[in-house]
C-alpha cells in the first residue's frame, strides 16, 4: 500500500483559509510574472511523439540525522500495557524470521534515543535460531495491546500486494493509459509554519493567478484538465489495472520489448480516498462479499460504460516514480524496502513508524489464525485508527488473491524498547 495512501476538513475554515491565503501571497511574490490560469489541454493522440526514454529517478537522500535524537513521549491513551502471555500465538510464531526486516527498521530507528541500544543489538546480531529471537524480544520488548478511541480491543484488517502490469516506455495504440510523475504545478501548503493544526500538516495544492486551490481530482486529471504532459514515465494497458496500481503504491511493470520496470509511490493529489467497492454495494452493483479486488475487476469488465464514473468516485490519485533495480521490494513510508508477509501499513498517529507489532487475525476468507511479528513499515491513506493494519503479501498474482480478499477482524500490541517514554499508558 503504499501504498498512497488525508485531508484538512476538520479545520476552522478561517484559519484554513487564512494560512491558504499566506502562503499564496509569499509564492506569488516570489514569481516574476503572474501564473496563467490553465488552460485544459485536447486529449493527447495516440501518435504523439515518442518521448526519450525516462531515466530511473534516484531515490531521495534524506539529510543526515544527528548520532540520537531525542524520542518524542508516546501518547498512551489509546495504549495498554501488557505480558507477552497475552499475545495469542506468540509462542507459535517464528519471530526469527522477521529479524531482517526487524534490522530494515532499525536503519531508520537507531539515530532516536529510546532505539539505539537495541538496535544496536539486532544490528551486531546474525539471525538467531527460533527461540534466541523469542527471547530476544522477551529481554529488549514491552507489549502494549492497542486500543480504539471507545477502549475495544478488535479492529480490521486489510491486504495489499506489488502488482504486475503490462507497460511501455512509449505511448502505442494498446499501452495508452498513462502513468504520471509529480507535476510541475503541484505544491504542498506547510500548514504548522503558520500555526495552524491539521490531521493533514501538509495539503496538496496549486496556484491558479494569485488563489491557491485544491488540485485537481481524479476526474479532472483523467479528462486533461491537468498540465501533466511530459511527467508520463510509462504507458500501460488498462485502466482498471492502474487504478489498482494506484490504491497499492507501488508494483512492476512488464516492458514491451523486455525489461521490468518498478515504480513507487512519490506523492499524491491531496484529495481523501473514497472506496469504490462501498459505492458498487451502496448502489446495488455488487453484494458485499463479492466487493474484493477481484470482484471489482469482474464487475468492470460487465460493466466498461459505468466504469469511468465509477473510478472517478475516488478523487485521490497517485502519482509514482520510477525505482531503480536491484531493491529488495517496494519503498513503504518509512522508506526501507518491505518484507513480504512481515511488513505493515499502519496510522503513524498511533503507531511509530519502523516499530515491532504483534498481529492476531484471520487467514482472508476463513477462520484459521494468522498471528505473527510484523513491522510497521509503510502507511496509507484507508489505514486510520489505532487497531487498523493493512498486510503486506508480496509480489505477483498469489499474494494479490490473498491481498484482494481480506478483510479480518483484528487485535494488535505494538512492542516498545524497554524505557521507551510513554505517557499515562494505562
Amino acid at each position: 500500500m503504499l501504498m498512497q495512501r488525508s485531508d484538512c476538513n476538520k479545520l476552522p475554515q478561517g484559519l484554513k483559509f487564512a494560512a491558504l491565503a499566506v502562503i499564496a501571497v509569499v509564492i506569488a511574490a516570489c514569481r516574476s510574472t503572474p501564473e496563467k490560469p490553465v488552460t485544459p489541454p485536447p486529449v493527447a493522440p495516440v501518435q504523439a511523439p515518442t518521448p526519450a526514454p525516462a531515466q530511473p529517478a534516484p531515490l531521495p537522500q534524506p539529510a543526515p540525522a544527528p548520532a540520537t535524537s531525542i524520542t518524542p513521549p508516546l501518547s498512551g491513551a489509546h495504549l495498554r500495557r501488557g505480558n507477552w502471555a497475552d499475545l495469542p500465538g506468540w509462542r507459535n510464531d517464528d519471530p526469527a524470521t522477521a529479524w531482517s526486516a526487524l534490522q530494515a527498521s532499525c536503519n531508520t530507528l537507531q539515530t532516536q534515543e529510546a532505539w539505539r541500544s537495541v538496535c544496536t543489538a539486532v544490528q551486531t546480531t546474525p539471525r538467531p535460531d527460533r527461540e534466541a529471537a523469542r527471547r530476544f524480544f522477551e529481554l529488549h520488548f514491552t507489549p502494549y495491546q492497542l486500543l480504539q478511541a471507545d477502549g475495544s480491543t478488535e479492529g480490521l484488517a486489510t491486504g495489499y500486494y506489488e502488482p504486475l502490469l503490462r507497460g511501455s516506455r512509449t505511448p502505442t495504440a494498446r499501452y495508452r493509459y498513462p502513468v504520471y510523475g509529480v507535476p510541475d504545478d503541484l505544491i504542498s501548503v506547510d500548514l504548522p509554519a503558520f500555526g495552524v493544526e491539521s490531521r493533514d500538516p501538509k495539503p496538496r495544492a496549486r496556484l491558479d493567478g494569485k488563489r491557491v486551490v485544491p488540485y485537481f481530482d481524479r476526474s479532472q486529471i483523467e479528462s486533461g484538465a491537468a498540465p501533466l504532459r511530459g511527467r508520463e514515465i510509462a504507458w500501460v494497458d488498462d485502466p482498471v489495472e492502474l487504478f489498482f496500481l494506484q490504491i497499492q503504491g507501488s508494483g512492476r511493470l512488464d516492458l514491451e520489448g523486455g525489461g521490468v520496470m518498478r515504480v513507487g509511490f512519490a506523492d499524491h493529489n491531496g484529495h481523501p480516498y473514497r472506496s469504490i467497492g462501498r459505492l458498487l454495494i451502496d448502489r446495488g452493483e455488487l453484494p458485499a462479499e463479492r466487493a474484493s479486488m477481484q470482484g471489482i475487476k469482474a464487475w468492470a469488465q460487465q460493466n466498461p460504460d459505468k466504469l469511468r464514473e465509477v473510478l472517478d468516485y475516488n478523487p485521490r490519485y497517485i502519482f509514482f516514480r520510477e525505482l531503480p533495480p536491484g531493491i529488495g521490494g517496494p519503498l513503504g513510508a518509512l522508506g526501507v524496502p518491505l518484507t513480504a508477509r512481515r511488513s505493515i501499513a499502519v496510522d503513524p498517529r498511533f503507531v511509530p513508524l519502523g516499530a515491532p507489532v504483534f498481529l492476531a487475525t484471520t487467514w482472508p476468507l476463513s477462520s484459521k489464525p494468522l498471528q505473527q511479528l510484523m513491522l510497521a513499515q509503510d502507511t496509507g491513506s484507508a489505514i486510520r485508527g489505532a487497531v487498523r493494519a493493512d498486510f503486506f503479501w508480496g509480489y505477483g498474482d498469489e499474494a494479490g488473491l490473498e491481498a484482494g480478499r481480506m478483510k479480518q477482524t483484528l487485535r494488535m500490541w505494538l512492542l516498545l524498547p524497554q524505557g521507551y517514554p510513554v505517557s499515562s499508558a494505562p
